[in-house]
């Protein structure tokens, strides 16, 4: 049995558009510390997602910087969804900016695949928002047509394409893409140094082999690259209900007793799939109000979204009806019920079997984050890096870490441990004086002429250095003339008794970290 065809609709830079961001103006969204989006205008300019703040800002000085704000993001798009569902049923949300329908019914109704998605763009665009419409087997296959559709057509008219990718190209379609385009950064890691580099490299090794040297991950990356389903369909016994349901008495007009209670709810049907050995690949979220009314909306799961990521979509959908006027009473009923169920993979546990975080610990943290925001409650994980403020990453409670070779990779110029006691969150300026009274230098042979024997704080104290030792050199990004950064790195031990790394910079001194 094929895979279902899908029709998936594409908002280019979404989280700039949800704010009103003209596409010619050089703008970029943050979440912590790095760059989630970024206009035409900045990717011109060399911006690109994934990059830190200050490297994207030394690339384009005058670019603006807003927060990411994905509740908003969400209110805003379902302007958008509520376009889609005039042309077509059943539309699936994967995340703001990104949506999917089933396409077989539409198909027969409006005469061909074409005609559909050429509808469903028609009645975006007259929303006012830019598009690109995919069709493919499979949701994965069709976003990727979108983005090909908007790459054709960009030129010719604005980005608002339509590609169909007929069921028997769907393999050749996906074979020159990079393995990166599956959004799994440690596996396409690791196929990337083996010379696994396109979706065609990776569809052509047994599948066997790859289940045996990757695992669960491998075989559903596998099975994207060849056009399939991620993971292999399950069924349900006839009249199995596996969904939740919470009926709030007396009603609620708050955001933050539905979203707890949705977390509550999530966690049950995951409990209750995982418990015959089965994950969803979507989950409907139905809500009714006192006056009778009720709304619901699919989201694309894949397996991959935790009890607290569910509850933020909750939380998101709930906002957008309320601020579209399709909620405006009280709330007496939510439910969320899995749709397309998968064979579940399982996990893996920590030694022996106790799970990675604490469940009072986690419970707390999600409460937290519910009432606060995803991005508020955060937590630090290692990071590749030399400098101390870029060997911790402060990610939010729930999302996934960057991958362990990051962390382990060598990274030359890197400065032993012990670590610093104190990072300051941006280095403070400095005067390191040598015994003639002037800056202390560096040579390009790593050699410091004079010995440091002072040093001046920004407020204006002087300290006398007892003892130094370094530097530590570092070339970063050396094949970018734009940015490539020279500098090095110096300890020093002052009368105060107190130790200090200090950076070096186009002559410029800076107090990066402390030591207690």
């Amino acid at each position: 049995m094929g895979l279902a065809r899908a029709l998936v609709l594409w908002c280019p830079d979404w989280p700039l558009i949800a704010i009103g961001v003209d596409p010619a103006q050089a703008a970029v969204v943050v979440a912590s510390g790095r760059v989630v989006a970024c206009s035409a205008a900045a990717r011109a300019a060399g911006v690109r997602r994934g990059q830190r703040l200050r490297d994207a800002q030394r690339y384009c000085p005058d670019v603006a910087v807003h927060d990411d704000d994905p509740d908003g993001q969400a209110r805003a798009f379902e302007l958008v969804v509520a376009a889609m569902e005039e042309a077509c049923p059943r539309v699936e949300v994967i995340r703001p900016g990104l949506a999917a329908v089933p396409v077989r019914g539409p198909a027969r109704y409006y005469g061909g695949e074409g005609a559909v998605a050429a509808t469903v763009r028609d009645a975006v665009l007259e929303s006012g928002f830019t598009c690109a419409v995919g069709v493919a087997d499979g949701t994965f296959a069709a976003d990727l047509a979108a983005r090909r559709a908007w790459d054709e057509s960009c030129g010719d008219d604005g980005g608002q394409g339509v590609r169909v990718v007929p069921s028997a190209s769907t393999a050749a379609f996906l074979a020159p893409h990079p393995v990166a385009v599956l959004e799994m950064p440690e596996l396409t890691d690791v196929l990337v140094r083996l010379g696994v580099r396109t979706l065609g490299d990776l569809a052509a090794l047994p599948g066997r082999d790859v289940l045996a040297r990757f695992g669960a991950d491998g075989e559903a990356a596998h099975r994207l690259a060849w056009g399939r389903q991620a993971r292999a369909p399950a069924t349900r016994a006839p009249g199995e209900d596996l969904g939740a349901e919470f009926e709030f008495d007396p009603p609620t007009a708050q955001s933050e007793p539905a979203v707890f209670a949705a977390k509550s709810l999530a966690d049950r049907m995951h409990d209750n799939l995982a418990a015959r050995g089965l994950a969803c690949t979507r989950v409907e979220i139905e809500a009714v109000t006192a006056d009778g009314r009720s709304r619901s909306r699919l989201w694309r799961h894949d397996g991959r979204l935790s009890g607290l990521a569910v509850a933020e979509r909750v939380r998101w959908q709930l906002n957008a009806w309320r601020t579209s006027g399709e909620l405006a009473a009280e709330l007496t009923f939510l439910r969320l019920a899995p749709d397309q169920l998968v064979v579940d993979t399982g996990r893996q546990l920590t030694l022996w079997g106790r799970h990675e975080v604490d469940d009072a610990v986690a419970r707390v943290a999600d409460r937290l984050q519910v009432m606060l925001g995803h991005a508020a409650v955060t937590r630090p994980v290692p990071s590749g890096g030399r400098g101390p403020a870029a060997q911790v990453a402060r990610v939010p409670w729930g999302d996934s870490t960057e991958p362990a070779s990051q962390v382990q990779r060598p990274w030359p110029g890197r400065v032993p441990d012990p670590a610093p006691s104190v990072v300051h969150p941006e280095p403070e300026p400095v005067d390191l004086l040598d015994t003639t009274g002037v800056a202390v230098v560096v040579s390009g042979r790593s050699v410091v002429p004079e010995p440091p024997v002072r040093l001046v704080l920004g407020d204006g104290t002087e300290l006398d250095v007892t003892g130094w030792t370094g530097p530590w050199p570092a070339s970063e990004r050396w094949w970018d003339a734009r940015r490539g950064r020279r500098l090095a790195r110096l300890q020093v031990l002052t009368d105060d008794g107190r130790a200090w790394l200090l950076l070096v910079e186009q002559g410029r001194w800076s107090a990066e970290a402390v030591y207690a």
